[in-house]
Formats: structure tokens, C-alpha cells, sequence
């Protein structure tokens, strides 16, 4: 059987505004070791509070374990009081017959050109049966020791014991890692030698070098906010999809302009053809009546010369002739953004699917209806940020976190909530009376406000 690794918690510290803070998906919280029912976690919190610094944080984490060299953009993410920045992130990896409770740690500095990976660690303990060992590290890459390849020497003697040869292979693999700025662990070449078949014990820490990696390449996804600028824009659509039919196997964002058509080769229309499909399986069910077309305008040459399609995205509802896509609302617009996504996390376990900002641009009722039947019929993960507190009333209080006005602990969830109790009401309350270990809203002063925006508009009568 394919391993399924899910999301158990992220911490993070000093990154944005965010000094320390950690989020905890429901069933961990729960202390439940499963993977066969969905995992719903929604954060909340006024502006500015860190509900984004979560997601941008796991865009750059997919980046990391896929080895891609690391976005300089990271740098203005470290605190500015500081240089390091830390990400930890736990990791379930359900595989035949055991479990892998797995945290990769990552150390980031700036340094003159931006920023780099100066420590990478890889833990986990080992649960089968009845019986959980101790979490131990088996992989520690320190930049700053040129000494050793990593530590502990115990594991690096088990990968040199397989092929002699592994260990110069290790060595040049961290020079090219350290060269192109990316991961040491999770990097082309290093990755290559770590997820070799071994017969000895280093082979248990393989499959889960194997099973991170690939569960970064072709399970997470993430949606920051500038998906939703891009649509607000109207200049394009960008759809997020993961395709598996036949032949096509693939992910990723599939843009689509709004404006104009687009010519497209053979292989991209059936692949954008395959999401319309998907899509549309749901979409008539969400917004009544409507699906989405590819409309053809006939063949035309790319820009390589190569034979493609000049295409347009239209909508069409019954007994109505079909309108270009950009025409749609931007809360619709969104909706088929993120739907193929929806699909894959509703149906597969595996899939850990997070959205910053998921209301933009939906109708509160239809956010809240989504919500209840994902967390109540869905197989995967979904960790959204979100304003419109609808679904404080949908959800349970295991699935909602809150932002505090505390950087050295930003997430908390909500404490003496009974079942009977309207999450709603209580957020609400926390806000206005307080009675939470945390301050959760950063008091705003309403005459000040006023009187603000009065002397604001002397100014600017005056001039």
C-alpha cells in the first residue's frame, strides 16, 4: 500500500509578526492516530494577527521539500529584530502496518543576499501495534559543521554500509545543495542517494525521506492570497487542478486568461478539458444550473509554430446562451479556482489542502454549507484562514483556532466552550470580555477612530 502522510502540527517562530506560534490540526489535538475520517481547521483573527504567516509558511515549505532553491523572497519574512527564522512541522505517515510520527525542522538566516537553510533535522518515533518507540533524530545537517556529512554518525555509517561509494556521493551533494541554496535532505541529488532500496535499518528512515517528498510534489496544496489578487485583478483565473485519468498525471495552476483567448497546444486543452470536467461534476450542484465550457474558436499556431486550439472559458446556465468566465461574479470566479482541489481533498486522504482568505468573495451561507459537508463527508485535510465567521457556527470548537495579540504565542483555541455553547457568541464575547489565556483582539478605540478620520478630512478639505 501508498503511504498517506498527513499533517499533524506546524510551529513557527520569527517569522512575519509571528514570534512563536503553533497550529494543531483536530485530530492531533484530539490525540487520535488516524487518517480515515477529514480534518478541518479554520483560523481566525482581526487583521495582522498572523492568519496569513501560516499559509505563506507551508508555501515555502513545499518549495524546501521538493528541493527548489530557496525563494530570496523568504528573507523579508524573517522577524526584523532578528536573523533566524525556524520552522517545525510534524508529520502522520500511515504506511503498511506502522505509523511514523515524523518532524522536520528547518533554521533559516539572512544573510547579504537573502536568506539560507543553516539547519535541517529529520525525527521520528516509530508506533506498530500496540507498542511507540522514542522520537529520536536520524538525519541533522548543520552548515556550519564542514566536519561531518550529518549526524547522527550512526545513520551515516548504515547509508555508507549499503554502497561505499554513497559516502563521496553525500559529500558533493551537499557542496551542490549549499551552491544552488536549497535543501540539503530533500535535494535532487542527496534525495537520490537517501531513497535508495536499503536492506539494512537505514531503509525505514528512506521510505520516509520518500513519502515526505512526494507528499510535498503531488498532495499539498497551497492557495495564498495572491490567487485570489489575480481574480480580483479580472486578468486571469487561475485554476489549482491534480489530474489523474489514463495518461494524464499532473498538478498545479492551471492560468487561464480572462480577458482574451488563449491558444493552447493539444496537450493543454486535454488537460484543461479533464479539469472542466472534474469541475463540473460539482459545480452545477453549488451554483444551480451552471457549468463551465471550453469554447473552441478553431485551430491556430502557437507561438512555437506547433498546430494548438484558440480557446476561451465561458459559463453556461439553462436556456441561456453561454458568457465569457470574466463576466461571472468574483465570488464564482473563486469558487472554480479552488474546486478541482476541493475534489481531490474530498476524495483522497492524502491531499492537505490549504486557502488563505476562503471567504473572499463567497457568499457567507454557501461557505458555511461547504464546510459542514467537508468536515462531515470529506477524506483529507483543509486549513483555511477566514474573516467571515460563519463557520464558527458550522464547525466544532476542535476545528477553529484563533490569533492573539501575544507574537510569543499566536494560535490558541478557545477554552470552557461547551457542545451546547454557539462558537459564534463566544468569539464574540472573548473579544468584548476577555476570559481567554489570550488577549484575542487588539482593542480599537471607536471615538479615537472618528476622531481620526474627522481631523483626516479637515486636512484634507484645507488643501
Amino acid at each position: 500500500m501508498e503511504s498517506i502522510v498527513r499533517v499533524s502540527s506546524l510551529k513557527i517562530s520569527n517569522i512575519k509578526n509571528v514570534r512563536t506560534g503553533q497550529i494543531v490540526m483536530p485530530n492531533t489535538y484530539r490525540k487520535q492516530l488516524s487518517c480515515k475520517t477529514a480534518e478541518v481547521l479554520g483560523l481566525y483573527g482581526q487583521n495582522g494577527s498572523g492568519k496569513t504567516a501560516v499559509i505563506d509558511t507551508l508555501y515555502y515549505l513545499q518549495e524546501i521539500m521538493i528541493g527548489s532553491t530557496l525563494n530570496q523572497e523568504i528573507a523579508d519574512y524573517i522577524d526584523v529584530n532578528g536573523t533566524q527564522a525556524e520552522i517545525a512541522v510534524d508529520f502522520n505517515i500511515f504506511a503498511e502496518a506502522v505509523i511514523y510520527e515524523t518532524t522536520y525542522k528547518i533554521l533559516l538566516q539572512r544573510n547579504e543576499k537573502g536568506a539560507e537553510i543553516v539547519r535541517e533535522t529529520l525525527s521520528c518515533a516509530v508506533n506498530k501495534g500496540d507498542s511507540r518507540s522514542n522520537k529520536t533524530v536520524f538525519m541533522d545537517y548543520q552548515r556550519w559543521d564542514k566536519e561531518n556529512v550529518f549526524a547522527p554518525k550512526k545513520r551515516l555509517d548504515e547509508v555508507v554500509e549499503a554502497d561505499t561509494e554513497n559516502k563521496m556521493d553525500l559529500i558533493v551533494a551537499r557542496k551542490m545543495a549549499e551552491r544552488s541554496n536549497c535543501s540539503y535532505i530533500f535535494g535532487e541529488n542527496s534525495r537520490e542517494i537517501f531513497c535508495r532500496k536499503y536492506e539494512n535499518n537505514f531503509g525505514h528512515y528512506a521510505e520516509i525521506i520518500k513519502a515526505l517528498f512526494k507528499f510535498a510534489l503531488k498532495d499539498l496544496f497551497v492557495i495564498r492570497n495572491t490567487h485570489s489578487g489575480m481574480i480580483s485583478a479580472n486578468f486571469v483565473l487561475p485554476m489549482a487542478f491534480k489530474i489523474e485519468q489514463k495518461e494524464i498525471g499532473m498538478r498545479g495552476d492551471f492560468a487561464v486568461p480572462l480577458t482574451e483567448p488563449v491558444v493552447l497546444s493539444e496537450e493543454k486543452k486535454t488537460i484543461l478539458d479533464a479539469i472542466v470536467d472534474q469541475v463540473n461534476m460539482v459545480l452545477f450542484t453549488i451554483i444551480p444550473g451552471m457549468k463551465i465550457k471550453v469554447h473552441n474558436y478553431g485551430m491556430q499556431l502557437t507561438d512555437s509554430g506547433e498546430n494548438g486550439y484558440r480557446v476561451e472559458l465561458v459559463s453556461a446556465r439553462e436556456a441561456m446562451p453561454p458568457i465569457p468566465i470574466r463576466m461571472e461574479s468574483e465570488g464564482i470566479i473563486k469558487i472554480i479556482s479552488i474546486l478541482n482541489v476541493l475534489i481531490q481533498a474530498f476524495g483522497s486522504p492524502s491531499i492537505c489542502l490549504a486557502i488563505d482568505e476562503l471567504d473572499a468573495g463567497i457568499f457567507e451561507y454557501m461557505l458555511g454549507e461547504l464546510l459542514d459537508i467537508f468536515s462531515k463527508s470529506a477524506k483529507g485535510q483543509l486549513l483555511f484562514t477566514s474573516h467571515n465567521l460563519r463557520a464558527l457556527e458550522m464547525l466544532d470548537k476542535d476545528s477553529i483556532m484563533f490569533s492573539t495579540a501575544n507574537p510569543d504565542r499566536r494560535y490558541i483555541r478557545m477554552k470552557n466552550v461547551k457542545p451546547s455553547n454557539n462558537l459564534r457568541d463566544t468569539y464574540i464575547r472573548g473579544i468584548t470580555l476577555g476570559g481567554q489565556d489570550e488577549v484575542i483582539y487588539e482593542e480599537t478605540d471607536s471615538l479615537r477612530i472618528a476622531r481620526a478620520f474627522r481631523k483626516a478630512g479637515r486636512t484634507t478639505q484645507r488643501e
